[in-house]
């Protein structure tokens, strides 16, 4: 192997490949990303020109849901045949991590698919002297995640941040993994498997961050919906997983609908008092002073939740998300003042453009580790 590792991924575009391909991109000293897009399962010398540039694939491509059951099945089938004949015609060796799903143990189309799909990919691994690993994957879920396919909690947000009430048809007892958990495993185990040597033919089981019941899930959305979404107060989170779901939550809400977030001011003769951040959870307050014109941050956080507030000046702040080009442009005075809550995996900055110095308060809901910053800096 190169003294960095070329990881491709098929489905980089979907949900979590989109989410691992950022996660790649926080190691540049580690890995080298080979871009992938969908359309190269129709071409196989896109293909194959693909694979060739690879150290690992990351085979996540794969359709999840179907009005047509065999559809699915035939797929994703299709999609592990079509790679394992490019690695045969091409002789190639490549290191094949492949996504595989606890649903594995159902006998519907999508768990016989992910069961069958491994095998394929075992007995190519066997009969060539090359290494693959099955990950078991539980359900999955994080922001920016499809409603009414990646996951319960993604249908779940989309609706109560639209002012909709979701409806429990199963109170089933589930396993979720945040996705930002998933990648970091997976990336943590090429790593691992990656220095162990070559013939390695596994499978193997990817521990949830937490099991629940689907309506202990939607109990807690729906005290997000009540004191964040209706009040602004950032609520109170008793775990890390309570802050990835709260994340989880807030990529869904429309930035340019909610925010800037208007506070209220109480005037009277002595002046006015603002209150600018009610909230269950630590944490650190700052202020800064902006000259006219200059802009500050250009960085983003992927487990941070950061508010700005404009006390005094004038102010644009601008937000993009990771990986887009939409840049959304919102605009704060401190003779109104308001805040905006900065969502995880968007690059953010704030730039004074008015004629006085611009006053800003942050919160942040932990302190500053320098060991630990959780801060990549981005243009936006």
């Amino acid at each position: 192997m190169t003294e960095k590792i070329r990881v491709g991924i098929t489905g980089q575009s979907g949900f979590i490949g989109t989410h691992l391909y950022n996660e790649l991109g926080l190691l540049p000293e580690k890995f080298t990303r080979i871009p992938f897009e969908d359309n190269y399962f129709y071409d196989n010398d896109l293909l194959s020109a693909f694979v060739k540039q690879c150290d690992v694939v990351i085979h996540l491509a794969a359709v999840n849901r179907h009005e047509d059951e065999n559809e699915l099945y035939k797929t994703n089938i299709g999609l592990v045949s079509s790679l394992i004949d490019i690695l045969e015609k091409e002789n190639l060796r490549t290191y094949i991590v492949f996504s595989s799903s606890i649903q594995e143990q159902l006998d519907n189309p999508y768990g016989r698919s992910k069961r069958e799909g491994r095998r394929l990919f075992e007995e190519w691994a066997r009969r060539n002297n090359a290494s693959f690993s099955g990950l078991v994957i539980p359900n999955v879920y994080g922001p920016f995640g499809q409603p009414s396919y990646n996951s319960f909690v993604a249908t779940f947000c989309h609706k109560l941040t639209c002012g909709e009430q979701p409806v429990i048809i199963v109170d089933n007892e589930v396993n979720l993994i945040y996705v930002s958990s998933l990648c970091r495993y997976i990336i943590g185990y090429i790593l691992e498997t990656s220095e162990s040597g070559k013939n390695l033919v596994k499978k193997q089981q990817v521990s949830s961050d937490f099991s629940g019941k689907v309506s202990d899930a939607l109990a807690l959305l729906n005290r997000f919906t009540e004191q964040y979404l209706k009040q602004g107060v950032i609520p109170a989170l008793s775990d890390a997983n309570e802050v990835n779901l709260f994340n989880t939550y807030r990529s869904y809400i429309d930035i340019d609908k909610y925010f800037p977030f208007a506070l209220k001011q109480n005037t009277d003769e002595r002046g006015t008092f603002v209150e600018t951040i009610r909230l269950g959870i630590g944490g650190q307050v700052s202020f800064s002073t902006t000259k006219p014109g200059v802009t500050r941050g250009n960085h983003y956080h992927t487990r941070k939740i950061e508010r700005f507030t404009v006390i005094k000046g004038k102010a644009r702040i601008q937000l993009r998300k990771i990986g887009t080009s939409r840049i959304h442009e919102l605009f704060l005075d401190g003779e109104n003042p308001s805040y905006v809550d900065m969502p995880v995996w968007f690059t953010h900055n704030i730039t004074n453009i008015g004629a006085e110095d611009l006053y800003t308060q942050f919160w942040i809901n932990e302190c500053y580790d320098a060991a630990d910053p959780d801060t990549f800096f981005e243009k936006v």
